[in-house]
């Protein structure tokens, strides 16, 4: 390059790297760091701005056991083939930094610099309508920098440079970078500088990557021993004694009885359903006159209900089935049902419900008391990006969930979705969120060591049934990031279930 296109100062680029507040990440591992197709602004905001988090990261991070390689002038894509040859390899120097960041030092030599000023020209005598010249045809260099602008050619030169070597300085990181957490640190007064005065370039990287897991002790999630406490509300035999004082009550003074089965004079809480019974003894279809949800049977009245029906239940106790056949008599009222030959199941339920609820509970409260050991037996180096997605969709939840409740009006809404609120339910929720985090890689952890696997069907089953919860409610969606999610949901499952049957589970009420 001659001397005289070095030039002055590019146009101030500083707003490129001012913190800006930031939305949600994706936090999949990149594999690949192929350079889009994006404009001059777009590229220098996307890889110069930084969270405040970071940059605070960055102060405190010693600059120790550095280790420097080349990185290869030639690219490998996805799929293998050979992409971008650089004229020259890079130096790259990698330095471990805290919170699973890497710092990458990357030095462009001067031939890789030239080569892109050489695109650079092409590209502008391509496009340039410079009076006295046909477009497209050669310009005299000094003609086309001077018509164009040294500042110009410069900040077009270093967007170029910087385009083509982060695929290749990035590959000591390819598969565990985080995406959308890299980030040039270097001022862009800096890199024109370096660009001046020596004709290369060097500019600094800080990447998250995905964090590694250290379980203490090793292997420690393979013979769990919990103890999970159970509020004696949920104990199935006194919920449903309370359930049916409650409605005794309102009723009258009638008394529980729970030693024996129903009798005259009793009341219980049914679930009724019929069939038509066919000729050849098999049921046809349902009756939905005669089927009913939590009925409340008197049995003194059973003759408002269907004649001569309490012999055919006599007995049952709570959480028992009985099926038998019945006619119904010619007198019955609804006409198209006299003489017809039904199928009649009949449970109690009262006590079946709430047992349920008690399997539920001790599953949910058995979960998250695994999980609650799981976190504690995990060391990671969390990196700032991660803790800030998953904080930040811990409040969007949390946002959304009032909205639902509250109906919040414009100003309110905004009011919550300001940085400053963001910022204070971080901090506030820094343990809660650590925790979380940990958890589900401690999660993410034993579903690759012990090789767990999800049907394919599953996966796709569950993506379906989610796109259509949001097309039902007009809910524009990210079909790729409902798969990731759902993947993530079915391994979680898949994880606790593997756990909870190798684990020493014991129960205990409050």
């Amino acid at each position: 390059m001659k001397k005289e296109e070095g030039g002055a100062a590019i146009t101030k680029m500083e707003s490129f790297c001012a913190p800006t507040v930031q939305t949600f990440f994706n936090l999949k591992p990149s594999s690949s760091f192929s350079s889009p197709s994006y404009s001059s602004v777009s590229f220098l905001k996307s890889h110069f701005k930084q969270s405040p988090l970071a940059h605070s990261s960055r102060q405190l991070s010693p600059r120790t056991n550095s280790t420097p390689f080349v990185a290869c002038a030639a690219t490998a894509t996805a799929d293998g083939a050979v992409s971008d040859k650089l004229p020259a390899d890079l130096i790259v120097t990698e330095t471990p930094e805290p919170n699973s960041r890497v710092k990458l030092s990357v030095e462009v030599p001067a031939e890789v610099c030239e080569d892109c000023y050489r695109r650079v020209m092409r590209e502008f005598t391509k496009q340039a309508k410079i009076p006295g010249f046909r477009p497209g045809k050669n310009v005299p260099e000094s003609i086309l920098i001077s018509y164009i602008g040294k500042e110009t050619v410069k900040g077009a030169t270093i967007e170029s440079i910087l385009k083509r070597t982060l695929p290749h300085a990035l590959s000591s990181v390819s598969g565990k970078a985080l995406e959308d957490s890299i980030r040039i640190s270097t001022k862009f007064s800096e890199m024109e500088n370096s660009f001046s005065s020596m004709k290369s370039l060097r500019y600094d990287i800080f990447v998250d990557v995905a964090p590694e897991v250290k379980w203490n002790p090793e292997d420690g999630y393979k013979n769990l021993k919990v103890v999970v406490e159970i509020d004696k509300e949920i104990d199935a035999q006194t919920a449903a004694e309370q359930e049916l004082r409650r409605r005794h009550k309102a009723l009258g003074a009638l008394k529980i009885v729970v030693d024996r089965g129903l009798q005259l004079g009793d009341v219980a809480i049914l679930d009724i359903s019929a069939a038509t019974i066919e000729q050849d003894e098999s049921t046809a279809k349902s009756i939905p006159s005669a089927e009913s949800k939590g009925f409340r049977f008197d049995t003194e009245d059973e003759d408002k209900v269907l004649p001569d029906f309490m012999n055919s239940i006599a007995g049952i106790k709570r959480g028992e089935t009985k099926t038998f056949p019945y006619t119904f008599p010619d007198t019955w009222e609804q006409e198209d049902l006299r003489g017809v030959r039904a199928l009649f199941t009949v449970k109690e339920t009262l006590l079946q419900k709430f047992l349920e609820v008690e399997q539920t509970a001790k599953e949910q409260a058995a979960d998250n008391a695994i999980l609650d050991q799981l976190h504690k037996m995990v060391e990671v180096d969390i990196p700032p990006s991660l803790f800030e997605e998953q904080g930040r969709q811990l409040y969007g939840a949390q946002l959304l969930q009032i909205q639902a409740n509250m109906k919040l009006n414009e100003k309110q809404l905004e009011a919550l979705s300001s940085p400053k609120a963001v910022k204070d339910f971080l901090e506030n929720q820094r343990e809660n969120i650590t925790n979380i985090i940990k958890q589900n890689l401690a999660v993410g952890d034993i579903f690759k060591r012990e090789n767990l696997q999800i049907v394919t069907d599953e996966i796709v089953k569950e993506v379906e049934n989610s796109i259509d919860e949001f097309r039902r409610h007009n809910q524009e969606y990210d079909e790729e990031r409902v798969r990731e999610q759902v993947q993530e949901v079915l391994e979680g499952a898949k994880v606790l279930e593997w756990l909870k049957e190798r684990a020493d589970i014991q129960f205990i009420t409050k």
